[in-house]
Formats: structure tokens, C-alpha cells, sequence
């Protein structure tokens, strides 16, 4: 057998593929049932803590942003092993899917908090005064005046870093959940050939290869009209 045939019997094995594939798919559709969740919940989280943050409450501040700062700072990884095998300790217990899920809308919220209000911040101070001068109370300025100028600021950068923590739900997989990677890595282990991670492999690009499309897309787009 040349390396040629070796290479293609070792990556490309007709019998395996055939015989694993049916669970890469479980795993693609795990995959993106936990990404959804995750981009659902740090986003809206991200925004709940930047109009908290907005509201100028000096001790809730500092809260919000050591809070930020600590996820930030954090590997996604560390994060879902100390959910998961780090909270049982304290009587909290997590399935793997949850401590995933927690854990990357945790990093998610962190990044959409600072570009939230990165976006907030740079709209004019007149902005404010102008509305408040109308007698408009916080919350309409915010949500009316402020927010829609803001959010076209932050939907480029806002796009790529969800595209960027999402593909972390790769990571899930160290906490046995049978995501792309998890199907994978298990089919691995009992065929003994390595074809299952070229099926993952491929499974991600059709995934994630039309996300990374559409953020390029959306970031020249709101770039363009800026």
C-alpha cells in the first residue's frame, strides 16, 4: 500500500464514514442548538449589564465591571470545568450542555457589555442633554435616542466576537457532551481511524464557513453606511 492509500484509508475510510456519520450529525444539530442558546443569552445579558452600566450607579459599576473584567480574562475552558466539576462541590450540579452553556454566554456577556458600551459611549453628550431637555425620562432616551444610534456602531465588532466565542462550543466536548466534537472524538476511540474528525472537520466548515461569510457581509454592510 503507497502513502497515498494510507493516507486516504486512514482519513478517508468509505466504511467508517458510513458508519459514524449518522452521529456527526447528532452532534451538528446539538452543536447548533447550543451555539443559539448561547448567542440568545450572552447578548441579551451583554445588554441588560450596558444599561445597568449606563444608569451611572458608581457601586453597581464597579460590580458590573470586575465582573466583566474576570470573564474576560478567563479561558472558556477553565470556566466550563469549574462549572462543571467545581460547582457540585457547593450542592450545584450541571450537565455538561449546561455548563457550557453558561459557561460561554458568561464570556459572551463579557465581550457584548464592553462593546455595548463602547457603542454607547460614543454618542454625543448633546444626545442625552437634548433628550432630557425634552423632558424625556432615562429609559425612553436610552431605548429611542441612544440605543439605535449606538447599535450600528457595535453590530460589525458585535458580530465577529459572537462568531469567535461561538466557535467555542468545541469545548463542550470536554464535559462529554456529544456535540461535533464529542461524535467525533468517539468515533475515534472505537474505530480506531481517524476519519470520524475529518467528518467533524467538515461539519464545522458547513457550520461556521456561511457565519463567517455573513459577519463579513454584515461588517462591510453597517461599515459602509456609517
Amino acid at each position: 500500500m503507497s502513502n497515498w492509500d494510507k493516507f486516504l484509508d486512514s482519513f478517508f475510510n468509505a466504511r467508517v464514514a458510513a458508519e459514524y456519520l449518522p452521529k456527526i450529525i447528532d452532534g451538528f444539530w446539538l452543536t447548533i442548538l447550543l451555539a443559539a442558546c448561547v448567542i440568545a443569552t450572552g447578548l441579551f445579558a451583554g445588554l441588560v449589564l450596558a444599561v445597568l452600566r449606563a444608569m451611572g450607579i458608581r457601586p453597581l459599576n464597579w460590580l458590573i465591571i470586575f465582573t466583566v473584567d474576570l470573564f474576560r480574562a478567563l479561558p472558556p475552558l477553565v470556566i466550563i470545568v469549574l462549572i462543571f466539576f467545581g460547582l457540585p462541590g457547593l450542592g450545584l450540579e450541571f450537565s455538561g450542555f449546561a455548563a457550557a452553556w453558561i459557561a460561554l454566554s458568561l464570556v459572551l456577556m463579557a465581550f457584548a457589555e464592553e462593546i455595548y458600551w463602547a457603542g454607547i459611549t460614543s454618542v454625543p453628550k448633546g444626545q442625552w442633554e437634548a433628550s432630557r431637555s425634552l423632558g424625556l425620562p432615562f429609559l425612553v432616551t436610552f431605548l429611542l435616542v441612544i440605543m439605535p444610534q449606538a447599535i450600528r456602531l457595535v453590530i460589525p465588532p458585535l458580530t465577529n466576537r459572537t462568531i469567535a466565542i461561538t466557535k467555542g462550543t468545541a469545548l463542550a466536548s470536554v464535559v462529554a457532551v456529544p456535540d461535533i466534537l464529542g461524535a467525533a472524538q468517539a468515533g475515534v476511540s472505537f474505530s480506531f481511524n481517524p476519519t470520524p474528525l475529518t467528518l467533524g472537520a467538515a461539519a464545522y466548515l458547513l457550520l461556521f464557513l456561511p457565519v463567517v461569510i455573513l459577519g463579513r457581509w454584515v461588517e462591510t454592510r453597517f461599515a459602509w453606511k456609517r
